[in-house]
């Protein structure tokens, strides 16, 4: 009751034998080779009452087998909970052991204060003003910003405003956002704007389709071709496999768990996995790889290699593998140059024996002396370092084996793979519970800040990265930093050292030991140090983006707020694509950054030969974004058995049909959903779209309905290839194109509807009556 809280309390030792669990049973007799468990030496008193506590019935059950050759006492139980130790009451006696103390395995829970973080896909198509875009009907023109304007309705209204050839204008409603998108070609050079008004756009847009209908037959031969031949299909999880998850120490983000979700569905299917984890840096993708790596080898006693671009990441996965499967019978184990020839040659063997479940290496992974005994699951992290013959040779990997790939910034190919649905994807964009965004400073090279930044991070005992990507003057920069610093302990590690030393200093740096690292690129993947959150790199303007956006993840690793310094030359004029680079990366300095830095990188760099010489063509007329939701829809359909329908509805009407901004404020936010209506193909995709809006904003007002209904009819007449839709006061136009004959006819309406569902209803009943309709 609430009275027993104004009482007053006092703490009384009730007892003078109060133990720890492991002082208690500590065994005398264990020999000096013998790993030392609780329950390897554990002989508990007769009359001592005995509690285990296990957090579920897959602990228990494995606590249970363990005991099963040793007597216990009468008066012993089992429960379900969690502590992270025990404690024995011996005046009682009394012993409460939770699995802890049996494992040495504790969890850290942090606070669940956000369950997902919603990157909006308006971030990927966001416009800024001087952008060259594509509209769906009209072509290729430039953004020129937002105005406001009042619509036919009398009301005023957000309009995108695109410039054309012969500078005309075009004023496009935000609702229908979604016919826009940012032009991304195959090559730097910019294109030509398009005429408003010309014939030329629909004939480039006819030609890319019909070329975008013979590669999507292409991209699902190549599909069913893996599908016939087939997978390992692996059984539902074992005990093992969901001790193994209970061992995972932090509370998993949503991201992650319809990840490993997804990968599971892969395994348990016929069909060979090729599937790609886009995730952040730090958010995760490792455990996610883990457990499929588990899986394989506990569940389907296969063997898995882990492919790494680094031999520094090389072995900080295999210290993360041994240490997270520790205790379980699986066998992990190394090839890298950080091993003398002996310790390489007795690991081959056994891989070649089947005796090492999994092998984590660099390109090494890749040589023809390595043979595996029965190879079922390859996981490559970061993707975009190998080179293309590295490329090719894993191509002969992926035809029967399923595959794992996880990239933080994927390469363009990837990424386009996965956005067309020709590979699938899973994306973690919800950061762990108590991670801060990296804050991003590009300035030029200056003494007084680079002491500034150093010191700040030291006094709060943290720890700091400076990347110099130069060897000849590494030893002579991190002497200059050192009398900025005098309380620097500096450490130099670079790929031209030997391997011993590259270990232990970065060993040293993991410790404390060493507060400042200096370092080439080196540590660019993968290095996790939580209390190192300032990184200073030298000459930034010389580093790729997704290079850039790697060493930047060094830091902000933890719940402390992170520094990522990008230091350019005094007085010197940057070249453009160096520019754009730096500044993309200010613009994805929040969450969920690695998918947009990868779409910025594409457009900088332009979308190149990613799709092969013939379809390159394709891409620059009619630009990269376009290209791949025409494709997307082509491989849909076909994958269905459905005829493909790149049509686009125009409707036009008088009905007021938005997203009012008194409901949802936010102008990027009503861009998303525009964006998302716009893309719904089906009546699922819209009602789901519906309830979702529900559910963030509360009950829809009256013009979100006329909104979803008209969507729903938009969806209706795209897919029965209606080109125009033209509501009158008493009469509608409808225009359907089959081949090369346009139908035209005006139907009637019976009167001005006061309900868009009403409207529907009227609608999709007079097209089925009058035309060819599904």
């Amino acid at each position: 009751s609430f009275e027993a809280l104004s009482q007053p309390f006092e703490a009384v030792r009730i007892s003078h034998s109060f133990y720890r669990v492991a002082d208690y049973f500590q065994p005398e007799e264990a020999r000096e080779d013998e790993e030392v468990t609780l329950l390897n030496h554990f002989h508990p008193e007769p009359n001592l009452s005995l509690l285990f506590l296990n957090a579920n019935d897959t602990e228990e059950a494995e606590v249970k087998k363990q005991l099963a050759h040793i007597k216990l006492p009468v008066n012993t139980s089992f429960a379900k909970g969690y502590l992270s130790s025990g404690f024995i009451l011996a005046d009682l006696p009394f012993a409460l052991i939770p699995n802890t103390e049996i494992t040495h395995r504790t969890r850290i829970r942090r606070q669940k204060w956000r369950n997902t973080y919603h990157a909006p896909a308006a971030e990927f198509h966001e416009l800024s003003p001087g952008d060259l875009v594509v509209h769906f009907h009209s072509g290729i023109g430039r953004y020129l910003g937002m105005e406001k304007h009042v619509n036919h309705l009398g009301s005023e209204t957000e309009f995108l405003s695109i410039e054309y050839a012969e500078n005309s204008k075009l004023f496009v409603p935000l609702s229908q956002a979604y016919l826009v998108s940012r032009y991304i070609g195959s090559r730097e050079s910019p294109p030509t704007l398009s005429q408003l008004g010309s014939k030329r756009w629909q004939k480039v847009k006819a030609h890319a389709q019909a070329q975008i209908v013979g590669y999507a037959n292409e991209l699902l031969q190549l599909y069913a071709e893996r599908v016939v031949h087939g997978g390992f299909r692996y059984p539902a999880d074992s005990s093992l496999m969901q001790r193994f998850e209970h061992d995972f120490p932090y509370a998993e983000t949503q991201d992650q768990l319809l990840a490993i979700t997804a990968i599971k569905e892969d395994m348990l299917s016929e069909k060979p996995m090729d599937r790609l984890i886009c995730g952040d840096v730090g958010y995760g993708k490792t455990e996610v790889a883990m457990r499929a790596a588990f899986k394989a080898a506990a569940d389907g006693h296969k063997q898995v290699a882990v492919l790494v671009p680094t031999t520094v990441l090389a072995m900080q996965h295999y210290e993360t593998f041994s240490q997270r499967m520790g205790g379980f019978p699986i066998v992990v184990d190394v090839v890298s140059r950080f091993r003398t020839p002996k310790q390489a040659k007795a690991t081959l063997e056994k891989v070649k024996r089947g005796e090492v479940d999994i092998l984590i290496g660099t390109h090494r992974l890749l040589s023809d002396d390595i043979v595996f005994k029965d190879l079922g699951l390859l996981i490559i992290d970061e993707e975009q370092r190998f080179g293309v013959k590295a490329k090719e040779h894993l191509k002969k990997f992926k035809t029967s084996i399923d595959c794992l790939t996880l990239s933080a910034t994927p390469i363009p190919r990837t990424l386009y793979m996965s956005l067309v649905s020709a590979r699938d994807m899973s994306v973690i964009s919800t950061p762990p519970q108590d991670r801060l965004p990296v804050k991003t400073i590009i300035a030029e090279t200056d003494p007084e800040l680079i002491q500034n930044a150093l010191m700040r991070e030291l006094a709060r005992g943290g720890q700091a990265f400076y990347v110099h990507n130069r060897v000849e003057s590494i030893y002579e920069r991190a002497n200059w930093v050192q009398k900025l610093v005098p309380t620097a302990r500096i450490g130099i590690v670079h790929g031209q050292m030997g391997a011993d030393e590259v270990d232990t200093i970065f060993h040293r740096f993991r410790l404390g030991e060493l507060n400042l690292l200096f370092a080439t690129t080196i540590i660019e993947n993968g290095i996790d140090v939580p209390n190192a959150n300032t990184i200073l790199i030298d000459r930034a303007d010389t580093h790729g983006l997704a290079d850039l956006y790697q060493l930047r993840g060094r830091v902000g690793r933890w719940n402390r707020a992170a520094y990522a310094y990008f230091l350019i030359p005094k007085n010197t004029s940057l070249p453009e694509p160096a520019r754009k680079r730096l500044n993309a990366l200010v613009e994805a300095g929040g969450y969920g950054g690695g998918m947009k830095i990868a779409m910025r990188d594409l457009e900088i760099r332009g979308a190149g030969d990613i799709l092969g010489i013939q379809q390159s063509g394709q891409v620059s007329a009619i630009g990269f974004h376009l290209y791949c939701k025409l494709l997307k829809r082509a491989i849909e359909a076909l994958k269905n058995k459905k005829p493909i329908a790149f049509t686009e509805t125009k409707i036009e009407h008088s009905y007021d049909a938005r997203l009012p901004e008194i409901y949802i404020e936010e102008v990027s936010i009503r861009m998303e959903l525009y964006y998302r209506l716009g893309d719904a193909t089906t009546f699922a995709e819209i009602d789901e779209l519906l309830a979702e809006i529900n559910d963030r904003f509360g009950p829809p007002p009256p013009p979100v309905f006329w909104l979803y209904h008209l969507s729903r009819v938009r969806a209706f007449a795209a897919e029965n290839h209606f080109t125009l839709l033209k509501f009158g006061a008493l009469t509608f136009i409808a225009e359907q194109q089959l081949g090369k004959e346009t139908i035209t006819k005006t139907m009637l309406l019976p009167k001005k509807f006061q309900s868009p569902d009403l409207l529907e209803t009227h609608v999709m009943g007079q097209l089925r009556q009058n035309f060819i309709c599904k």
